[in-house]
This record gives C-alpha cells, structure tokens and sequence, in this order.
C-alpha cells in the first residue's frame, strides 16, 4: 500500500474525531507487527495464499499493514457488520413480536374458524437461549391470552403464519452441502427451535450397512425421512449431510459415518419452522384439554392453509385450498382481517447480537439483517438487504463504495467479499457512535464464550483489552475487533482486522501467526 494511501486512511479515521485527536507526529520506525507480517506473509503457508491486515489507532496511526484494500471473503466477520448495523438502526432494546389472532368468530367457548400465531421474527422462539422462555412457558402465555378472549375450543386449525418476511428463506448463493446443516438453517418469520434437528446416528456393526439414524427432536409427524447413509472404514469421519427444501415436507440424510465413530447428535435444520410451531402449540393445547378439530397447519408461499394432516396423507396442497386470512383488526368484527388478542416479544436487540457474535449464529445474523432491511425498504428479500446495507453503512458514515460486498447477513455465502481496510473504517465509525458501548458488549474477549481457548496463556491483562469476532470456512480464517488502550486514553483504542484466504496449510499454523499478530499490535498501547 503506499504512503498516500496510508496518509489518506488515517485522516479518514481522525475525521471522526475532534481536531485534538490529529497528530501532527513525524512518520515513526515500523512496528514490531509490521515486521512480523512482512516476515511471515513472505514464508509458507501464506506466501501462497491471500492475506489481508490492518491495524490503526483512532488518532490515524498506523501499526501494521499489508495488503489492505484486498477484498477478501470474511466469513462470519461479516457479523460484525450486521449486528453493528442492526443495534444502530432498530436499536439495542428493539424486540420482535408474536401476536395470537383469529378468524371467525367466538360463541359459547368455541372458536368458530382459525387460530393464528402471526410470526414478526422472533429467532429465539424455543430457542433454550438464555433470556427465552421454554416452549411450554411461551405457551402457557398463549393460551391465557386464548382463556381471556373465552376461547375454550378451537372449531379448525392453528396456523403457524411465517410470512412476515418475504423472499425465499435462504440465499441463493449458500452452498448445497450447507443448506441442510445447523448453520444453513433458513431463516423465516416464525420458527422453532432456530429451526435446527436434532438427528441421533451412530454406525452399524460392519462396513456397508446403513447407518442407524432417528429424529430426535422437534419431532415431525408431517415430515418424510429418507435414509441414504452407509457405515464407512475406520478413519473416514463423519461425513452426513441432510438434504430438505421448504418447497416440499421431505428430507433426507444422505452420506457416510465411519464404522470407528461413536454415536452422536447431529444438528441439522429443517424448513418448516412455522408448521413446527404451530404443531407443538396444537399438541400443548390438547394436552391442556383444548380441542383443536382442525390440527396444525402452516402458510405456503402462495399465501395458502397447507394442515398437517393433508401433508400426512400426502394430499398437499391442502383440500381445503383456501387463502389464509391477512392482515389483522382491533376492533369490533374481523371480518378480511384477523382480530388480535396478544402478543409476546423476544429478548432485547443487544442480547440476539450478543448471542449472534459470541456462538456466530447464522440464523439470528439473518434474522436481523432482513428484519432491518424490512423495516428500511418494505421487503426483506436479499435483494433489499443488499441495498440496505449499503444505505446504513453510508448512514453510518462509513463509505460503502469500495471495500465492500455484502449478499447475506452471517457470511456463510462465498460471494461476500470485504477488505481489511473496510473493517476498520466500520468499526471506527461504530467507535464514534451512540449504539458502540452495545456494540462493544456484542463482541467477545479472549476467554468469554466464542473466544475460549483464543489467546491462552495470554496474560489477562492484555486478553481483557481485546475485543475481537473471528470468522471461518474452508481456506477462511479471519479476525478484526477492538484492542482497548491500558491507558484508558480514548485516541490510543486501536480497530484491526487480519484476513487469511486461500491459506491451505495446517489451520493451527495460520492460527498461532494470528494471535501473535494480534498480541503485538496490543502492545502498541
């Protein structure tokens, strides 16, 4: 990179900030980082790969680079972004909602129509996550909310309604072999569960026989299982995938299992979030001695009732063929609309984004790029979120027309391609904005979960000055955060980001080069 440029970046950076923070400071001698990219960079495994770095303190000095206007993919550095964007825009004590409604009418105790639960985006919906109700607990609510409105018999369905969001659930670009995995879970208006299976598997006695597999939970009476999996030689790993679309009920898990593995819970995802819900609510109201004559049932794409039921038989599209209700009214009769009568809300904005970079989950980051972009732009296809971002980011004041593409909200698409340099300049405009102390409470330390085993050894002094979002894939390993000044001087803090691609060499080699990186530009301050 040349000096220009340098010179360029850093009044970048000091132009967020007051005039005091300029330094008119001769250029200095190079970093001990800076040696020791230009060391390693030089020496395999990355000589032959693609590295990004940069390291620059808020008052525009610069403590290493190389390479830095290189777009590069991010993997799920790309967090970083969406939960910054999302706690500046909706707001750290932003909350989703889900309203109970209904059609037709109410006499003597029944409910002469349909029971709907109206999904805005509440990821956390069974989720288990700290702050979320269990499922029976969310249910409970309900149906007081049901015992106030004196509906004590439901004459037809309980649909879950996942259309708050419009757009196929998942982008288009995520790979094949994701889709059916935990982290490839699509992400809808109403889920369950974070829309994940559990599928318990372990391998049978000899080479070539199938594997033994069974759904353990949520359990799915709706949904076809296909089994194409084999035990395979000792030594062969676990290679399972499960294959399912949102545009029928089937999946099926397909792959091999070494005959030497010991049986496990695999986490996949399924596409039918909205049906699951609406599916276990059924079953808590009967358990409770609430008759509900209709079952569960969903909404397709095409905006129609599809039950249970007629997916059980395999006569789907439903006989019934009827357009679900839309929209609600709160008063007096519901008629073309839905009559309301509560609603529930998700935790707080700041604790989805502290969950979202701290386990790097790729269905709340979605979750919160297309509830943004839903609110900013009327609709939450990709399409949108990609305008969205942009238009935030600009907002923000960080500039968005170069160092940046951005196609989904977790980085879990290969077409996501961002720069050293562009994480920087975000992260020290969230540095200068009101949403930073949520923002910096979203990011985890060395030590705290998602960040573990990062920096042992360390001493925890230094270790407590970092905060920091890695990001991997295959032939992916990323890092940018935070480096907090001991001093507590404000121009001292320190953003950085150092992006490794295409680097095929031993993953803990490229790792330990990191996290030496890492402690050295700390103790520039």
């Amino acid at each position: 990179m040349s000096r220009i440029y340098l010179t360029i970046l850093s009044l970048a950076i000091c132009f967020l900030l007051p005039p005091a923070a300029f330094s008119s400071e001769p250029v200095r001698p190079k970093t001990r980082a800076q040696n020791f990219i230009e060391e390693n960079i030089a020496e395999e495994p990355l000589r032959s790969g693609l590295v990004g770095v940069l390291a620059v303190k808020m008052n525009g000095d610069t403590i290493a680079e190389s390479g830095s206007l290189r777009k590069l993919l991010p993997a799920s550095n790309t967090k970083l972004i969406t939960t910054g964007l999302a706690l500046r825009s909706l707001g750290p004590d932003y909350r989703f909602a889900t309203t109970i409604a209904y059609s037709g009418h109410v006499s003597g105790g029944t409910l002469h129509g349909d029971l709907y639960i109206l999904g805005g985006g509440d990821p956390t919906i069974a989720s288990g996550d700290p702050g979320t109700p269990p499922a029976d607990t969310l249910f409970s609510q309900w149906k007081a909310m049901m015992d106030k409105a004196g509906i004590r018999r439901v004459d037809g369905c309980v649909i879950g309604d996942g259309r708050h969001f419009d757009g196929p659930i998942e982008k288009d670009s995520w790979s094949y072999s994701d889709l059916g995995t935990y982290y490839g879970a699509g992400c809808d208006g109403l889920s369950f569960n974070r829309n994940i299976l559990y599928v318990n598997v372990s391998a049978a006695p000899a080479v070539g026989l199938p594997v033994n597999a069974s759904v353990s939970y949520p359990v799915l009476p709706w949904m076809e299982f296909r089994m194409d999996c084999v035990t395979a030689p000792a030594g062969t790993g676990d290679n399972l995938y499960l294959y399912n679309t949102d545009l029928a009920p089937v999946c099926e898990l397909r792959g091999t299992f070494a005959v030497d593995r010991t049986p496990k819970r695999e986490e996949c995802s399924y596409k039918f979030g909205a049906l699951a819900c609406a599916t276990y609510f059924t079953d808590y109201l009967r358990c409770s001695g609430l008759d509900v004559t209709g079952g569960a049932a969903d909404v397709d794409s095409r905006g129609m009732v599809r039950t249970a039921e007629s997916l059980m038989k395999k006569t789907w599209p439903s006989d019934r063929q009827e357009k679900a209700a839309d929209g609600v009214v709160a008063d007096g009769s519901c008629e073309g609309g839905l009559r309301p009568i509560g609603t529930t809300y998700s935790p707080a904005v700041a604790s989805i984004a502290r969950t979202t970079n701290s386990r790097s989950d790729n269905f709340y980051a979605e979750t919160l790029l297309r509830e943004l972009s839903l609110l900013r732009t009327g609709s939450a296809s990709y399409d949108s979120c990609a305008v969205t971002v942009l238009r935030e980011l600009d907002s923000l004041g960080t500039d968005s027309s170069y160092g940046i593409r951005m196609v989904d909200g977790s980085g879990l698409a290969r077409h996501n391609y961002i720069s050293p340099d562009f994480f920087c300049r975000f992260l020290a405009s969230m540095y200068n904005d009101d949403a930073f102390p949520s923002f910096l409470q979203s990011v985890s330390r060395p030590g705290e979960p998602g960040m573990r085993s990062c920096l042992a050894g360390s001493p925890a002094s230094v270790k407590s000055r970092i905060h920091m979002k890695s990001g991997s894939m295959n032939g992916v390993l990323c890092y940018s955060g935070y480096i907090l000044p001991s001093s507590g001087d404000r121009d001292g803090t320190i953003v950085f980001s150092i992006m490794t691609n295409n680097c095929t060499g031993p993953v803990q080699k490229i790792r330990d080069f990191v996290y030496e990186f890492i402690l050295l530009a700390a103790g520039e301050n």
